[in-house]
């Protein structure tokens, strides 16, 4: 089944791009980044940022953009029965380099997951833009704590 992404979440302030790989089922289903309610990456910047959690999409967007984030995903389109990353077949990249150029304000890139790395490294890797591989907030990713994650990204995210 071909899925697809969502536009990016970004302004003219970006300083930040995260880059995920491609929306997962609940997300797709709620039409919302990180919708899937174990997904660690909203409570995760909403403690970075130190503010109170919201269930409201708007919130959640609007916190990202007043801290100069930009949200995106890595596959504009590609087959996925479910939500695994692993499952990604046939992936068309989005158009992260158009994006760039467009906000030249963006001067990092956080890769969320071992596959948004992989296909950053693939299709992007001459972008002479800093970037750092971070680890996954799904919940597929149970190796590590919700504590280590917010760790890492809490380091990432201190600019």
């Amino acid at each position: 089944m071909t899925k697809y992404s969502f536009p990016p979440l970004i302004n003219s302030s970006a300083k930040i791009l995260i880059l995920g790989s491609l929306p997962g089922e609940e997300s797709l289903k709620q039409a919302q980044y990180y919708a899937h309610p174990r997904n660690a990456f909203w409570k995760i910047m909403f403690t970075v940022f130190n503010e109170a959690y919201s269930e409201d999409y708007s919130v959640k967007c609007e916190l990202l953009l007043k801290n100069h984030i930009a949200l995106w995903d890595m596959v504009h389109s590609g087959n996925r029965e479910g939500s695994l990353d692993s499952d990604i077949k046939n992936e068309i990249p989005n158009d992260i380099e158009g994006l760039l150029n467009e906000y030249q304000s963006i001067s990092t890139i956080l890769l969320n997951g071992k596959k948004a790395e992989a296909m950053y490294r693939r299709y992007f890797n001459q972008i002479p833009v800093h970037t750092i591989t971070l680890p996954s907030t799904s919940p597929a990713n149970a190796r590590v704590t919700f504590t280590e994650k917010l760790n890492f990204w809490k380091d990432a995210l201190s600019f």
